[in-house]
């Protein structure tokens, strides 16, 4: 019986440092063997967002613990391993550097193939980890830095149907948290004040709501709810406004994917419709039921990663690494951390106020 490959990850691209190790099964699905997360939570609430410098440095002090518990943990020995896979980009440089070269550092003295992975790339195959998904398919990728909708065509070959003009879903939750006195990071917790408000309470704006195919904006939406929370005196109004928040994202996601979906099809006319939602937002469980309540109407198999899956992880990484290790598309030990690093290259760079949809 012939060895199945075995690719340990390394993330470290924000605040989690993350290694887990995968394998794949007789029938070629991966097996996560070990997932092992480190978050840094308590070092970046009292500044209400992540500090770079605190970030990289914490990840210097456990890099080599997390790495050295996955192993332990996935009952293999380090000779066991057959490639490292670490993130290189997208994501803060002086991360990103720690665990890109506390990789390239295992691989070259394990005499190992190296795999540089893009991180968005992760997220992408994320789902493939718990479903057996064909190509093409259509991601909404929905975290902290990113907000975008891709045609996922193969693996490395990504055409991008609309992006965030301004800030990422992710963000706009941790502001809006932020500004209702909710410690960071406060985005998850909108969805549990939401459901003791009136979503009716506060009309909110739609940034290029009827325009822009499926582009987002936030930036609008951010703007208001500062406005508003300056004249806000109760806990009730609090509730009542994150639920307006949720409801008024909700309606955005519902009208741009069910754009998206239409360019989707103009572009592949599939055989078979898979929508897969991934990143930390698609933890939310009212954005993935209307998702979920979207595709039933438009006949789209729906895929979510699991919860555990949805933020920043190894085992997403490892992935990439599994998918690249058996083609032999390897990297060089010199490879560079790269902070902005799109999945789709020959995508326009739609950020700032001059741009025109």
């Amino acid at each position: 019986m012939s060895k199945k490959p075995l690719i340990l990850g390394i993330e470290s691209s924000c605040d989690e440092t993350a290694a887990s190790l995968i394998t794949e099964n007789e029938k070629g699905s991966p097996v996560i063997l070990s997932n092992i997360i480190s978050s840094q939570v308590d070092i970046h609430k009292e500044f209400g967002g992540v500090v770079p410098e605190l970030a990289a440095r914490s990840h210097m002090e456990k890099i080599d613990w997390i790495v050295q518990k996955a192993i332990d943990n996935s009952g293999c020995k380090v000779d066991d391993i057959d490639a490292i896979a670490a993130t290189a980009g997208p994501g803060l440089v002086v991360c990103l550097s720690v665990g890109l070269s506390f990789g390239k550092a295992l691989a070259a003295s394990l005499k190992k193939p190296f795999i540089a992975i893009n991180h968005l790339e992760g997220h992408a195959l994320s789902p493939k980890l718990n479903s057996k998904i064909d190509y093409p398919y259509l991601l909404l990728l929905i975290s902290g830095g990113h907000s975008q909708f891709l045609n996922v065509q193969d693996l490395g070959k990504y055409k991008r149907l609309g992006t965030t003009i301004d800030d990422a879903l992710g963000e706009a939750f941790d502001k809006t948290a932020k500004l209702l006195g909710i410690k960071f990071p406060g985005g998850p917790q909108i969805e549990i004040l939401a459901k003791k408000g009136d979503p009716k309470k506060y009309d909110l704006p739609k940034p290029i709501f009827n325009k822009g195919g499926c582009n987002l904006s936030f930036a609008g939406l951010k703007t208001a709810i500062l406005r508003i929370t300056k004249n806000i005196k109760t806990d009730q109004e609090k509730f009542d406004l994150a639920a307006s928040f949720q409801k008024t994202i909700e309606e955005i996601l519902y009208k741009k994917t069910k754009i998206a979906f239409q360019e989707f099809e103009k572009q592949n006319n599939p055989q078979k419709k898979i929508f897969v939602v991934a990143g930390g937002v698609a933890a939310n469980q009212n954005i993935r039921t209307m998702l979920k309540n979207l595709c039933l109407e438009e006949s789209y198999q729906s895929i979510f990663p699991p919860m555990d899956l949805c933020g920043d992880n190894a085992a997403m990484i490892a992935m990439v690494g599994l998918e690249k290790f058996k083609l032999n598309k390897f990297d060089n030990l010199d490879y560079p951390a790269k902070p902005r690093w799109p999945l789709d290259e020959n995508a326009a760079f739609l950020k700032g106020a001059g741009v025109k949809l």
